[in-house]
């Protein structure tokens, strides 16, 4: 009668284990993760909706656009 319970217990220790391993390697990850703030589409995303919003003249948006397209190029050079 008492193998079984030793089974049951180790079973239960891995299971612990396991959670303690995951729950570890996520707090792992959040620390060692260096914030880089809003990624370069998220940012380029919203510069074209500001020009958008901000520029009735097709030539002003137009150049608005382009601006928007050097920076991305600019921040895709420097990686």
């Amino acid at each position: 009668m008492r193998h079984p319970q030793r089974a049951l217990r180790f079973f239960a220790m891995l299971v612990i284990l396991a959670i303690a391993a995951a729950a570890g390697y996520y707090l792992y990850k959040s620390i060692s993760e260096v914030d880089e703030g809003p990624g370069r589409k998220d940012a380029f995303t919203s510069c074209m909706k500001h020009c958008r919003r901000s520029t009735t003249e097709t030539a002003a948006a137009q150049s608005c656009q382009q601006a928007c397209q050097r920076d991305l190029d600019a921040c895709d050079r420097q990686r």
